[in-house]
């Protein structure tokens, strides 16, 4: 598969039932019946599932603190975000600042919210047309192949633009620490955008301006519950990410997320208190190509459930992205288009099973 692949919506079959019997049923409620089947709307491709052998790699790590401080210790540092920004387009985040208590706490809210009750889950159920709440994998095309996976999506930030219908209040420490969470995660943003601007010999703030003043935040809370044919059913299939950069703590035990690298795909390894970054379709265009936004899946398992907490930084709706002016010369290039919504352009294409970033490439 090359990097530019993505999972295709072409289906096998007519799965309109199985859509019709996702809207009602949770995959944790399909995964409690038990059984030892899954629907056919699950079931991928053949071309689209997962080898059931992939090397685990050391991907970059990098020292938050070293490369935002101002002295020559950070050069070294900086040298290293650049070459696993443009090579790898992911790396792990060490030193970020965030109390190991308060990782701690996320996730366990995480569990303890995915074991309330259906009935009590399904007050912050997604509504019709809305992207935020709860539910599962999102109907976005006829005869999709879906995920097995439940999630709550919110938007955390801009604070005023939160519908905190969708915030659970059970567990009681959830609200509390989502916000101290997203707090935290503003600051890291903050530095990471100013130490990528720098790694390209750039004005620190260049990539923050662009993010703009009012930039959004989605938090995704994921759960993948046990499946009892992993090897032909995706927790999430393969794809990039349309924002900037995306944020993830992974579960601290289990593995499930794996990227695809130089046509290979592999996993990584888990440090339990470090953040997971990735580079998302806007921050490639915005470098120019320089940083990738890499494909990236998630598989399931039939022996222990997994969950992560992914969040989603992307310029405000009303910003124009493209390629910073610096980047551009005789050498490399404008290879992107300037867009001010890239969201309907990438919901456009995914549906069509393509790489969103295609169709703004010059």
């Amino acid at each position: 598969m090359s990097r530019n692949s993505i999972s295709s919506p072409d289906g096998v079959g007519d799965k309109s039932a199985d859509v019709e019997l996702r809207r009602h049923r949770t995959v944790q409620e399909l995964a409690e019946e038990g059984g030892g089947e899954v629907p056919e709307g699950y079931i991928c491709r053949k071309g689209d599932r997962a080898a059931s052998a992939v090397p685990l790699v050391d991907v970059p790590v990098i020292d938050l603190k070293l490369s935002a401080s101002p002295d020559s210790v950070s050069d070294g540092e900086l040298q290293k975000l650049q070459s696993a920004l443009s090579s790898w387009g992911f790396f792990q985040v060490i030193n970020h600042g965030i109390d190991c208590n308060l990782l701690d706490k996320l996730r366990e809210n995480t569990r303890q919210f995915f074991r309330l009750p259906a009935e009590e889950k399904h007050i912050y159920a997604r509504g019709p047309n809305e992207i935020e709440g709860y539910g599962n994998d999102m109907v976005l095309y006829e005869n999709q192949t879906l995920d097995w996976t439940d999630r709550l999506y919110l938007l955390v930030h801009p604070e005023d633009s939160r519908k905190l219908h969708y915030w659970p209040q059970n567990p009681k420490s959830f609200r509390i620490v989502l916000e101290e969470y997203t707090t935290r995660l503003r600051v890291i943003v903050e530095i990471l955008f100013k130490s990528m601007a720098k790694s390209l010999g750039l004005a620190e703030d260049c990539f923050l301006n662009k993010y703009g003043d009012t930039p959004m935040m989605h938090t995704r809370f994921n759960f993948y519950p046990l499946c009892p044919k992993p090897d032909v059913v995706q927790g999430v299939k393969p794809h990039a990410d349309g924002t900037a950069i995306t944020i993830l703590l992974p579960d601290e035990k289990v593995e499930g997320l794996q990227f695809l690298k130089d046509d290979q795909w592999i996993r990584t390894q888990i440090n339990p208190h470090a953040l997971l970054v990735n580079v998302g379709d806007q921050m490639e265009m915005m470098s120019n190509g320089i940083f990738k936004s890499p494909v990236h899946r998630v598989i399931t398992n039939s022996y222990k459930e997994r969950i992560s907490v992914a969040t989603f930084c992307s310029p405000g709706s009303g910003e124009e992205v493209g390629p910073v002016e610096e980047l551009i010369n005789d050498t490399r290039p404008r290879l992107y288009k300037t867009v001010k919504d890239y969201y309907s352009i990438y919901f456009k294409y995914y549906q069509l099973g393509k790489r969103p970033i295609e169709a703004v490439r010059l």
